[in-house]
């Protein structure tokens, strides 16, 4: 489940049950199946925040937190960078047919340099973006098929687009919120629902 956080609050009432008792019942239906499912969810909010400003059941926090894994953000972890692009771009070269071989060196220091304040969401779609602008044939992804500034190196709000301008706004405002997206409204002067459908958006 993404996002779970912005669930309505009935809804996490009825995942609750279900989770319980292993019982759902379909849509439009009236026989209660059995149900075997291992739940995962995610979330960028601090659902302790959200429990305490009463926007998240505690009884549904409790049940489904058997383990809590807390990704840092990419920036932070570095050394997975690599990895992470050579997937991406496997799976775009199969699925757009394009023959590429791996990354130059230069398109590797600018994926290394990049801040990445949309996390792995940007480096998928960056990489996607190179595979389609890439001329294909064999030939390497270079840092210009990338269309990435290098480190620390974003370019000024009079520069981008308006959508890249609200994208990084945002992203600037999650990072000085430390990811709470009630936070980082109030910072934004916007509803919670408002900035939630941003962040989707922007695949943040």
């Amino acid at each position: 489940l993404d996002e779970i956080a912005n669930f309505p609050l009935p809804l996490p009432a009825r995942l609750l049950r279900g989770l319980e008792s292993g019982e759902v019942e379909r849509v439009g239906s009236s026989r209660t199946q059995r149900a075997d499912v291992r739940l995962l969810g995610a979330t960028i909010a601090d659902l302790g925040r959200e429990v305490q400003d009463g926007r998240f059941r505690e009884d549904l926090l409790f049940r489904r937190n058997t383990v809590e894994i807390r990704l840092p953000p990419l920036r932070d972890r570095r050394e997975d960078i690599p990895a992470l692009a050579a997937h991406f771009r496997e799976m775009y070269a199969r699925r757009y047919r394009k023959a590429v071989r791996a990354f130059s060196d230069d398109a590797l220091r600018v994926l290394l340099d990049h801040p990445w304040p949309g996390n792995v969401r940007e480096l998928d779609h960056a990489v996607e973006r190179a595979v389609l602008l890439a001329p294909g044939g064999g030939a390497d992804i270079t840092a210009g098929d990338l269309g990435l500034t290098a480190a620390n190196g974003a370019r000024p709000l009079d520069q981008m687009t308006l959508d890249e301008a609200e994208r990084h706004l945002i992203a600037e405002a999650l990072r000085r919120a430390a990811n709470n997206v009630s936070e980082a409204a109030r910072i934004l002067g916007v509803s919670r629902s408002a900035l939630y459908r941003k962040i989707r958006h922007h695949g943040l």
